[in-house]
């Protein structure tokens, strides 16, 4: 029995609390870089989130599969290329929990100066480290409650400015906007501002990591909800805040930004529901995070990017050791940057960045390896190329503007990478391992031949794991590409090439040669191929991957056109690689 879909609110919902969240530190971030222009360079970012709509819309429009960017690559290039992606999202993933988790505990730090943050930050990790084990997850009810909560919580904010606006004069704003900035020249201080200002859309990714859970037609209107906000509010924000208060005020309360702005407003009583409010939409972040990590690491292992032994689930079905696992890479993060939040942001920008440079790179690979891929949406190239420029720029400011942030970020992105492009070539290690180990004589020789064949055991097994490519009477250059695809990214040596036709329907004569001919090209490869009557449809992949105990995420089909009958998602994760 399928489980209900999310509806418009509450996928808006459930990504919105993460986007909304930049609200609460971003506005400082941008003013301390850009000064009184802060609100334009948070306009640009805008902007760009614009244009990456249709990027986004027309990519996951046409793979509606949960995986964002490393959902894409997967699909339109090498394992190889969205292991990076999902290497990177991961970073990204990790970097939002510990922001999110700090700037929470620094909220309700302004409420309870006794508070520690650091450790208040570490035991909320840990809690939602429990929560998630136990199978406590995203609800999409909560999250709605949350997410209006918050949006009604900026509004009254922004009533409580008007106010003293109306009554002070704009006294601040006249003497903020003749302050000189900090940067050589005023489109200096936009290039710095709008590079800190891209961190004010973390989150817009969100959405295309739970596509699946969505009704039809629900994954745009998100998209559009989450534009329309940060459109809003980060760029009313930073002019709110140069109109009630001094600059210097604005970096001296940067990590408690909005509550600061309240207390000028409306008092202590205001400062605290910012500050509630604060904690509960960064905790929201955090619990996303977690789940968004989980989802995608085990969508990794399933690929056999990384060990089986992350599958290992508790009685309740949770993916324990994966959540662990990231626990214990925020704490480190944590640990690194001691909770400052400019080295944190910078972490998350970088990575962030790149991801979705790599997605505007896959709706480019799409257009060129996948057109006759149906899609609801197609966005323009030179919208598409204006929005890669845009990222790449941001990404050049923020590396500019703060070098010591690309060491950080190196410190994690570095072994990271090793480890994934590891296990990517694992095959050839161990071969490699148990050649060195054939090689040794003497006293070790009886030990390393033990070795040797537990090696060459593990080997075989990665070996026998067999991989399905459902043919429509290719012809042998076709199967070729298969053929280079699966010896460049899988360990295997079984393949079945399978047909499914009418009971009228035989293969030709032409194709049975190529096929022979194939199957001789690759004599290290078993190549079966296998005609089933029937029809090519979602039931048929199901009873396939039953019958013959292969996952759909093995299972391999050409780019389909518009006369396909069916959607690439109701398919269950079969890949597209031609």
């Amino acid at each position: 029995m399928s489980h209900k879909k999310l509806n418009e609110w509450y996928a808006t919902a459930i990504c919105g609390n993460d986007i909304t969240s930049s609200v609460l530190y971003v506005s400082a971030l941008t003013i301390a870089a850009a000064g009184q222009y802060a609100w334009i360079a948070l306009l640009m970012v805008s902007a760009t989130l614009f244009l990456f709509r249709k990027i986004y819309h027309e990519v996951v429009g046409a793979l509606p599969l949960n995986g964002g960017a490393y959902n894409v690559l997967l699909n339109s290039s090498s394992k190889s290329n969205a292991s990076v992606a999902a290497t990177l999202t991961i970073l990204s993933y990790m970097a939002t929990a510990v922001i999110s988790a700090t700037e929470g505990m620094h909220y309700l730090h302004h409420i309870f100066p006794s508070i520690h943050v650091i450790w208040a930050t570490f035991f909320l990790l840990l809690l939602f480290l429990g929560l998630t084990i136990l199978g406590i997850s995203e609800s999409a009810i909560v999250a709605l409650v949350i997410f209006v909560v918050h949006l009604t919580t900026m509004l009254l904010l922004v009533v409580f400015c008007f106010v003293f606006i109306a009554s002070h004069g704009l006294d601040n704003l006249s003497l903020n906007w003749q302050t000189p900035i900090k940067a050589d020249g005023i489109l200096t201080a936009l290039f710095y501002g709008f590079s800190a200002a891209m961190l004010g859309i973390s989150g817009f990714e969100s959405s295309a990591n739970f596509v699946e859970e969505q009704e039809q037609g629900v994954f745009p209107k998100t998209l559009k909800n989450m534009w329309i906000a940060v459109s809003i509010l980060n760029p009313l924000m930073a002019v709110l805040a140069i109109c009630i208060m001094p600059m210097h005020e604005v970096e001296t309360y940067q990590n408690s930004f909005l509550s600061h702005m309240g207390e000028i407003t409306g008092g202590k009583t205001l400062a605290f529901l910012i500050s509630i409010n604060a904690v509960l939409v960064l905790s929201g972040a955090v619990l996303t995070s977690f789940v968004g990590v989980n989802g995608l690491i085990k969508r990794m292992t399933l690929d056999r990017i990384l060990p089986q032994f992350f599958l290992k689930a508790n009685k309740r079905g949770s993916t324990y050791r994966i959540l662990i696992l990231f626990f214990a890479l925020c704490v480190s993060v944590l640990y690194v940057t001691n909770g400052e939040i400019g080295p944190l942001a910078g972490v998350y920008a970088i990575s962030f960045l790149t991801v979705m440079a790599l997605f505007a790179i896959g709706n480019i690979l799409l257009k060129l390896r996948r057109k006759k891929l149906p899609r609801p949406e197609i966005a323009e190239p030179t919208s598409v190329l204006l929005g890669l420029i845009a990222i790449i720029i941001a990404l050049y400011g923020t590396i500019k503007a703060n070098p010591s942030y690309l060491v950080t970020f190196l410190n994690y992105f570095i072994p990271s990478i090793l480890v994934i492009m590891a296990m990517l070539a694992r095959k050839d290690i161990l071969m490699f391992l148990a050649k060195m180990l054939k090689s040794v004589n003497g006293k070790y020789r009886k030990h390393a031949i033990i070795q040797q064949r537990t090696l060459d055991k593990t080997i075989q097994n990665f070996l026998k794991q067999e991989f399905v490519f459902f043919s429509k009477g290719d012809d042998i250059s076709s199967l070729n590409k298969v053929m280079m695809y699966l010896h460049q990214n899988e360990v295997t040596n079984k393949i079945k090439i399978v047909s499914i036709l009418e009971e009228d329907n035989q293969p030709t004569d032409q194709f049975m040669k190529d096929f022979d001919a194939l199957d001789r090209a690759y004599p290290e490869v078993d190549m079966e191929y296998i005609v089933e009557i029937g029809r090519f449809t979602p039931e048929k992949v199901d009873e396939l991957s039953n019958r013959w105990k292969i996952p759909k995420n093995f299972m391999f089909i050409a780019s389909p056109g518009e006369r396909f009958s069916h959607r690439v998602e109701d398919l269950g994760g079969v890949r597209l690689i031609m």
